[in-house]
């Protein structure tokens, strides 16, 4: 599942940025927005302290209910978590350490890793076999357990998020992303109007098809075509699902109810290509917007 987040409308509603180079104090900084920056976890201490902030966001604000053992420990943690980079937004403004300092993460999987520790965790919602065997010629990555604590749901925040996001997957030659977007609470029909438009208009066709396993599969289709207002449709979307839609995602065929995280999944591919162009002009064709 993952936290709503909002994409910048526009390539210029972005506010004041003050841009540094790398040095030997910033090693691996993927970029900075004055004093928030982006790079990966680096120690096992600063995964640990991004599963603090996921379980504050996922447990404490939206009621998830994790394992006994998570719950003892507040922290949000299963078994991917020792296989996947740990992308962080860290605020150097606030006093300590950098675990104080983390306000926003991102879960990161490539699928050379995924293979051999057992695959993606989106399997256990979607059958994503097919989708990755007709394109064995491409490199997928699966974006997940996003999330940003509540004082700090900024434009800048995101665009973070997101120039991070964007420079592991030119750094990994990623061809394609994908992962699980989530809608609040576990009743699909009180979405009925955003999953409907999902389907109809933003669903995955041919090569690009997905669909949730069968035994989880709830339909999306629950409203007629001519009954879909796609104002009002994106006007009640999850944030995060709208920014996706935005960058040019494709959605898999039917919701998967989530109860532990007291969510709704959808996934969402998108095909490096199909990623609209004035995001790749606003980010940069480098990844050079916001680093050094």
């Amino acid at each position: 599942m993952s936290i709503e987040l909002l994409m910048p409308e526009t390539a210029t509603e972005t506010g004041e940025r003050v841009l540094a180079k790398a040095s030997s104090t910033t090693e691996g900084l993927l970029g900075r927005i004055g004093s928030l920056e982006t790079r990966l976890a680096r120690t096992t201490s600063e995964v640990e302290a991004a599963q603090r902030v996921r379980f504050t966001v996922f447990v404490e604000e939206m009621g998830a209910q994790l394992p006994p053992e998570a719950m003892q420990a507040r922290r949000d943690y299963d078994a991917y978590d020792a296989i996947c980079d740990h992308l962080l937004v860290i605020d150097s403004a606030i006093d300590g350490d950098p675990e104080d300092q983390i306000v926003g993460t991102y879960r990161l999987l490539r699928q050379d890793v995924a293979e051999r520790h057992g695959g993606f965790y989106s399997a256990h919602e979607f059958d994503i076999g097919p989708l990755l065997t007709r394109h064995a010629d491409k490199r997928f990555m699966e974006l997940g357990r996003s999330c940003v604590l509540p004082d700090y749901r900024t434009r800048r925040t995101v665009e973070l998020l997101w120039q991070g996001n964007w420079a592991y997957a030119l750094k990994h030659g990623i061809d394609a992303m994908f992962g699980c977007a989530s809608f609040p609470g576990i009743q699909p029909e009180a979405h009925a109007l955003a999953l409907s438009f999902l389907h109809h208009h933003a669903g995955g066709k041919g090569e690009w098809a997905v669909s949730a396993l069968p035994s989880l599969h709830c339909s999306m289709d629950m409203m007629p075509p001519e009954a879909v207002d796609a104002r009002r449709a994106l006007a009640v979307m999850p944030p995060l699902v709208k920014g996706y839609l935005r960058l040019g995602a494709v959605f898999g065929e039917g919701a998967v109810i989530d109860r532990a995280f007291n969510t709704t999944d959808v996934l969402v591919v998108l095909p490096i290509a199909a990623i609209s162009g004035r995001y790749v002009n606003y980010y940069g064709a480098d990844a050079g917007r916001f680093a050094g």
